[in-house]
């Protein structure tokens, strides 16, 4: 085990801390909207265990405020976010963060492949699907980078809504990986599309996004916030059962083409991968790390 001072694990009381790498606070039409903003900024946000924990308090406490009937999650600083931590002197928290989401047993005190698979269906594949069926609906705010597991958690909102200076990427085919955990891409993409952006590893535009069907709308910087706002605000005026029915009946209909079948196929392929990289070269990664995907153009 690490010697480094673990944080004990951030319930929803905790989000007001400056210190917090999620920040939340409530506002917006009606005082009915939840902002959940991710708070690493100096690192892009990218997501190490006690962000992602924390995410998974701040929708809880959303969930749970009857005040609340949308949450919007966007992003302090210039990105949105540029997706898993493999690089951040935090990154070891990924690894002997205490798992208190009970969505699969705790990954702490195991190696290799075990933890790997505990892990990852612990904090990325399941707390995404958790989220993604959560009964208020979502917005995603996105600017700058929206990397990889940027992209899961955009996915997991019921709508995007992205200024024109984002772009999107999924380039963990570099290492030698199909895609990331929450595999939503045939879905939200189309198939051939899908297998472009994986295959080349290619940044795509919010205008590219949104033209694939992706992202809701598209609008300038300063104009971002305002037009999720309006959106909120329409669908404040809606009974709170409406949203939850629409928002399940959506979601059963994708699931009905595949989406969680595919996902769990998907996910045993993943770790196929991780398993052949680190018994060929001794690396679950593929010998990738943050400077060499940045250098690589994942990463702006």
């Amino acid at each position: 085990m690490s010697d480094a001072v673990i944080p004990p694990p951030l319930g929803p009381d905790d989000l007001t801390a400056e210190s917090s790498p999620v920040a939340y606070e409530t506002g917006g039409p009606a005082g009915a909207v939840a902002y959940v903003t991710l708070n690493r900024p100096e690192y892009r946000n990218a997501q190490n265990s006690v962000m992602t924990y924390s995410l998974d308090a701040a929708f809880r406490k959303a969930t749970d405020d009857p005040a609340v009937k949308v949450i919007v999650l966007r992003a302090n600083g210039k990105h949105f976010s540029a997706g898993h931590d493999i690089g951040t002197p935090e990154r070891d928290f990924d690894t002997y963060y205490p798992n208190v989401a009970a969505l699969h047993w705790d990954h702490t005190q195991i190696t290799g492949a075990d933890q790997r698979l505990a892990r990852e269906i612990e904090v990325y594949l399941g707390m995404c699907r958790r989220w993604r069926d959560m009964p208020k609906p979502m917005i995603a705010q996105v600017h700058g980078a929206c990397i990889a597991g940027g992209l899961m958690l955009a996915w997991a909102a019921d709508f995007i809504v992205a200024s024109d200076d984002a772009f999107f990427s999924d380039p963990v085919a570099r290492m030698g990986i199909p895609g990331v955990e929450y595999f939503a891409h045939a879905y939200v993409l189309g198939p051939r599309r899908a297998k472009e952006i994986l295959m080349t590893g290619m940044r795509f535009t919010a205008a590219q996004a949104q033209d694939w069907g992706m992202v809701n709308h598209v609008v300038e910087r300063d104009g971002l916030a305002g037009k999720v706002d309006q959106l909120c605000a329409a669908m404040v005026e809606m009974p709170m059962q409406g949203l939850f029915l629409s928002k399940k009946a959506v979601n059963i209909c994708e699931d009905q083409m595949g989406l969680r079948n595919a996902m769990d196929s998907v996910f045993g392929w993943h770790h196929y991968a991780h398993s052949a990289n680190a018994e060929g070269g001794g690396d679950s990664l593929g010998g990738m790390d943050a400077k060499s995907m940045k250098s690589a153009g994942a990463q702006s």
